[in-house]
């Protein structure tokens, strides 16, 4: 299971490197308002994502494991076309749906979730390299065609950036398609679906718990783009994106662990071995994040202004710090939850979200005002880290651990040796 795990790290992180050279890029490219406008595109597209999540993403993992793929993942592909529509008309209809972008981020939502299927689908069959695959070409590849659209081309906006995304979501579409038709073809090894009515009313059932929990996780981690958007403007929403997404970078760990823990808990009934991957997943990740947190929130000021941005992206390290113990937070609570979903209890991950929703709700409406930028960081800081203790004590109280089960052992320090040298070997 390690190597699985520090494949799909090494995976994330090397697109995370991509990502974060192309974060600067785009920096000098589109200044401080293009990337503001960027972070509301792709806010909007995930938001959206999550609409379609309700039969795709995490409920096919869940119903690949029980029924044909056959009966469910041409369910998922319609739905996709489906769920796209409704976010966006949610989204415009509260004002939230950014002007003149409206059709790309509906086409470029059912073309993420079109990958996001055919990748779960990948991982729930154990195909750890065609969903690490999938993952490279979807978010790397971005790097690079967005440098031959800028330079190459010389398309420096923000429409170029929307054409990246097409052309590296299509690229990964295509790949993934061509990994998945072996398992297609192959004899059916589960029973067959029940009818189609009972069978979308399962995937219903599983998948609205599913999707309200990662909708309410989505906008907890994005609403105060929107919100300091209403309050200050573009250029802070360019600065909160750039201090985000260089403090994001850590929960790539997290993200990875939860995709093989997830996987994991799902293939099995047993609680006892539930709680006990959990477990250790969640201290291997407490331990891995804060390291790395610590590290990025130790570079000085002078490097985001006079190297890596420009002197518009003055306060960055202040963004970063007041993230730093929320996105450690939310990272720990992203294992927690997934405890809760691949054992099918998905109310209290569901729960957890919506308290953080609120919380967040609340603290940035009190908080961006008068601070702008650093209220919008704290705010998210404070609803991470609600939602982290509610996940932590309902875990405890459903599984009677203790709070020192929760802290890192000699016997946790001595399996991660035995894993590594396995992992080598």
């Amino acid at each position: 299971m390690l190597r699985k795990i520090l494949e799909t790290i090494g995976t994330r992180y090397l697109v995370a490197l991509l990502n974060l050279a192309l974060i600067f890029i785009n920096a000098k490219i589109l200044g401080i308002a293009g990337v503001g406008m960027v972070g509301l595109i792709v806010a909007s597209i995930n938001i959206a994502i999550i609409f379609n999540g309700i039969l795709s993403g995490g409920t096919l993992v869940y119903f690949m494991n029980r029924y044909s793929m056959r009966a469910i993942l041409p369910l998922a592909y319609l739905w996709n076309f489906v769920g796209s529509a409704l976010a966006c008309a949610a989204l415009a209809a509260v004002g939230m749906l950014p002007r003149a972008y409206e059709a790309d981020i509906y086409l470029l939502a059912i073309l993420n979730s079109l990958v996001t299927a055919n990748s779960r689908f990948l991982l729930g069959n154990d195909r750890v390299k065609g969903f690490n695959l999938t993952f490279l070409l979807q978010g790397g590849s971005l790097f690079f065609l967005l440098l031959f659209l800028y330079y190459g081309l010389r398309h420096a906006d923000v429409r170029a950036y929307v054409w990246g995304l097409y052309l590296a979501n299509g690229i990964a579409l295509v790949v993934s398609t061509a990994l998945l038709v072996p398992l297609w073809r192959r004899k059916k090894s589960l029973r067959d679906a029940p009818p189609l009515p009972r069978l979308l009313r399962e995937m219903f059932a599983y998948g609205l718990w599913a999707g309200a929990d990662s909708l309410a996780e989505t906008l907890t981690t994005r609403l105060n783009y929107f919100l300091i958007e209403r309050f200050c403007g573009l250029g802070c929403v360019g600065l909160l994106d750039a201090g985000t997404k260089m403090s994001e970078s850590v929960w790539h760990i997290s993200r990875s662990v939860s995709f093989i823990e997830y996987s994991q808990v799902a293939k099995t009934t047993d609680a006892a071995e539930q709680k006990r991957v959990t477990l250790r997943l969640f201290k291997l990740t407490l331990g891995a994040m804060a390291l790395v947190m610590g590290g990025i929130a130790a570079i000085p000021e002078w490097v985001y202004t006079d190297y890596l941005f420009d002197a518009e992206f003055a306060g960055m390290r202040d963004v970063i710090l007041c993230l730093s113990t929320g996105i450690v937070a939310l990272g720990c609570n992203s294992v927690v939850g997934h405890y809760f979903i691949g054992s099918g209890k998905i109310p209290y991950s569901a729960a957890c979200s919506g308290i953080g929703l609120a919380v967040l709700l609340v603290a940035g409406l009190f908080l961006i005002p008068p601070y702008g930028t650093l209220g919008a960081a704290i705010s998210t800081s404070v609803a991470f880290t609600a939602m982290l203790a509610f996940s932590l004590v309902q875990f405890a109280r459903q599984t009677a651990t203790t709070f020192r089960e929760f802290l890192p052992n000699r016997s946790d320090w001595a399996y991660l040796r035995q894993a590594l040298r396995r992992a080598k070997a």
